[in-house]
């Protein structure tokens, strides 16, 4: 890839978060269409299911001038007919002469979209910021592969680091609010939510809470087969352990307190911690009086 490629291919990562929370069972994905000269043309996201992929979006904003130039897209484009046309057939009626691919489609049907697109005489790469991309569509990825949805728990932390269910109206519930359009589904104190309200402010989609600590492993399960890919758990520790304690977690955003700057804990703690055992950290920041981590299952 080269210069504009890649900046092509970082813009269609960011763009194609704006899909997070919307388009499942569906992929969150991002295209960007180049002209022949590698000038940006037209750009395009998945919004929802049922509607227009990115790469027809990208090159409907497009137009004429796709002709000759290079799509850069996120995610392999499809190859099937589905409630949408495919898009690699979208792409070769544009006259597109190479195409850009980060991830490739773990539901491609048949030959796949990125063959087929060699087979009409494209140029066609893969690979492409494949890890960057993955930072959106990776949970997506995870969830075809485990069966069920990518969960993320967030919760506040005591100073010793250990998962405190008292704490739960202060910064992780702050994220959470600004994270639940992300997600398919937000499990809080009292029920399961959809995760994006509808255009009047409302939760559409509510379970009994005693629906998902019955059976965690078999609500998930179903959960993933009606279309969710991603859950935001919030701190209840007492609540969420039948999730937790079965390792249904993938995620956790914690956020610990500030201490001294030598501090010895409670000799009552039996350890402290920052995130949980079987977790690897993947980023550390301080928030005001709190130091915020995240850690993915290792």
């Amino acid at each position: 890839m080269n210069g504009y490629e890649m900046a092509a291919m970082r813009r269609a990562i960011a763009i194609s978060a704006q899909g997070l929370g919307s388009t499942s069972p569906n992929p969150p994905v991002g295209c960007v269409i180049l002209d022949s000269d590698g000038r940006t043309v037209g750009e395009g996201y998945h919004v929802r299911k049922g509607e227009s992929h990115a790469e027809v979006n990208a090159l409907a904003a497009a137009g004429k001038r796709a002709e000759g130039g290079t799509a850069v897209v996120t995610l392999e484009p499809c190859n099937h007919y589905g409630r949408t046309p495919p898009c690699r057939e979208a792409l070769i009626n544009a006259k597109v002469t190479k195409v850009l691919i980060a991830v490739m489609d773990p539901t491609s049907r048949g030959e796949g979209g990125a063959e087929l697109l060699r087979k009409a005489g494209m140029e066609v790469q893969q690979g492409c910021l494949e890890d960057e991309a993955l930072l959106v569509l990776g949970p997506w990825r995870a969830s075809l592969k485990d069966g069920r949805p990518f969960i993320t728990w967030i919760y506040e932390a005591s100073p010793d680091g250990q998962p405190d269910p008292s704490l739960t109206q202060g910064v992780a519930r702050e994220e959470m609010n600004s994270l639940r359009e992300s997600y398919d589904l937000m499990i809080d104190q009292g029920g399961i939510e959809e995760g994006r309200p509808d255009s009047h402010g409302n939760d559409v989609f509510q379970l009994p809470y005693g629906s998902l600590t019955d059976d965690p492993a078999e609500t998930l399960r179903v959960l993933g087969e009606t279309g969710t890919r991603s859950i935001l758990l919030s701190g209840a520790i007492d609540e969420m352990s039948p999730i937790t304690s079965t390792k249904f977690v993938d995620q956790v955003i914690a956020y610990l307190p500030k201490t001294p700057s030598s501090w010895s804990p409670d000799m009552d703690s039996a350890r402290t911690m920052a995130v949980p055992d079987g977790f690897r950290l993947i980023d550390v920041t301080r928030r005001a009086a709190h130091v915020r981590l995240v850690g993915r299952r290792a």
